[in-house]
């Protein structure tokens, strides 16, 4: 069962059991108006790539709206554990009261800069965290790679084509959302496109062929029933010698039929050489008087083998991409995290530091805001910097600097900047008007437009400079110097 608008779907149960103990442990220790910030982020861009584009915000929104314990849900944990019955009356009534803001939807980011971030009492925070993660973690993931195939294929169309390959319904179907928003043209999925409104394409499958007593018995009668789309596999039996020849001659009956109605035709290859079977068709077609076929390919496609066949002047007009996108099969996982940041004592904001033996798990301190800078003149971005919150935004020339690799020093100069974290959530209540899928789909596009072209490489992509406030730099090393002297 997926969510949609007119049945909303309730994930309050959809967490990790370490979660409710969590809660239950510091409601037993009566915590409930401790107050803490939590940070959303991810340490290294999936398919090492140069970026990834933020997704699935709008799902989120959904999950908090809808949060609630039922009665059921409330006696089943009853009899996974002798909890306290003020605790399980304190399930029943809750609701989110905190804050929350975020990246809008389409944003490209970075790693180890705050995503999205929560700042509510401890039980609440502690209780959205798995449902936050898997909902990001996924899309972000799956518009990510989507916009690396739709990069390699250089204009040309990308249709999503990964239901079937994907993990289970729920991955289809917001994975397909993803994909949208990364820049695919349209998807197979046709749940998909009654939810989200997102185009749906296909054409027909070799059983299709098979059925029939001949190949162009089956094609004639596909494009008689679709005369305005009317895209023939052609490799069922032999792409060159009867598929191609065949899908030729069913054009030519429909032309003398319909002649200027029948449009919007062409061919689909599956199997076999892309690059020269593409070519060979392409001239089949072009001498038989239809240079306006389309050919679309499919067959475990992904970004690097589009890119090769580009070079290879492969003559391809429209891209499937199934399994390779929807389960991003070469970077199968994100990898986002929640980790504390801040929690309230007295009447403090305490900056909160987790440090361990791999120094890429050590956290950035505090409460804080990411702004970025864009050069005046190329609308380019050109730093990442987060702040803490209360710091102000540079307005004239500043230095920044590497926050490993602290010699490394820009001088950033002739900028405009913008804070990249927004309202979402303020005591409870949604203060964000959320934009449509398209909107979001065309924002990614747009921001796409603000990095650079080495950025997008494929392999070994330009790193993008995210660095650290010389105030919160002091704060981080300071909490980790005073660790060391325990």
């Amino acid at each position: 069962m997926v969510q949609n608008k007119q049945n909303p779907r309730n994930l309050t149960m959809l967490t990790d059991y370490y979660q409710i103990n969590m809660m239950y442990a510091h409601f037993k220790n009566d915590l409930l108006d401790k107050e803490v910030v939590f940070d959303v982020f991810y340490r290294k861009n999936p398919c090492g790539g140069g970026y990834a584009i933020f997704a699935g915000l709008e799902q989120v929104v959904e999950y908090i709206q809808n949060i609630r314990f039922t009665k059921e849900d409330v006696d089943y944990l009853a009899t996974v554990h002798d909890y306290d019955p003020d605790f399980l009356q304190y399930l029943l009534d809750f609701r989110f009261t905190g804050e929350i803001w975020a990246a809008p939807e389409g944003t490209i980011v970075f790693p180890n800069e705050p995503i999205l971030k929560v700042r509510t009492n401890v039980l609440e925070a502690q209780l959205i965290e798995t449902t936050i993660l898997n909902i990001i973690n996924h899309q972000t993931l799956i518009a990510t790679k989507a916009s690396r195939v739709v990069y390699a294929a250089d204009g040309d169309p990308v249709l999503e084509f990964g239901l079937r390959r994907a993990q289970g319904p729920d991955a289809g179907i917001y994975g397909a959302r993803a994909a949208y928003i990364g820049g695919v043209s349209a998807t197979s999925n046709v749940l998909a496109g009654k939810m989200f409104s997102i185009p749906i394409r296909g054409t027909h499958a070799h059983a299709y062929v098979q059925s029939y007593p001949s190949e162009l018995e089956a094609f004639i009668a596909f494009a008689q029933a679709f005369p305005d789309n009317a895209s023939l596999l052609v490799d069922t039996y032999d792409t060159l010698n009867s598929g191609v020849p065949n899908a030729i001659k069913t054009f030519k009956m429909m032309k003398e039929r319909l002649g200027d109605q029948f449009q919007n035709f062409g061919i689909r290859l599956d199997s076999g050489d892309m690059a020269y079977l593409s070519k060979q068709a392409r001239k089949m077609l072009d001498e038989a008087g239809f240079p306006d076929a389309k050919i679309v390919a499919s067959n475990d496609l992904d970004e690097l083998l589009i890119r090769d066949l580009k070079l290879q002047g492969a003559k391809i007009d429209i891209w499937g991409v199934g399994t390779n996108l929807i389960t991003s099969r070469d970077c199968p996982s994100l990898g986002g995290v929640y980790k504390l940041v801040a929690e309230k004592e007295g009447d403090q904001l305490v900056p909160k530091i987790k440090i361990s033996e791999n120094p890429e798990k050590i956290t950035t301190p505090g409460c804080k805001k990411v702004v970025r800078f864009y050069d005046r003149s190329t609308k380019k971005a050109i730093l990442d910097l987060i702040m803490l919150e209360d710091e102000p935004i540079p307005q004239q020339d500043f230095i920044a600097f590497d926050p490993i690799n602290i010699w490394k020093k820009k001088m950033i100069r002739n900028f405009v900047s913008k804070e990249i974290l927004i309202p979402i959530f303020q005591s409870g209540q949604l203060v964000y008007s959320l934009p449509t899928l398209k909107e979001i789909r065309d924002y990614a596009k747009q921001e796409l437009q603000t990095i650079s072209e080495e950025m997008k490489r494929l392999h070994n992509p330009h790193i993008y400079h995210v660095d650290l406030s010389k105030k919160l730099w002091d704060l981080k090393y300071g909490l980790l110097n005073q660790e060391r002297k325990r």
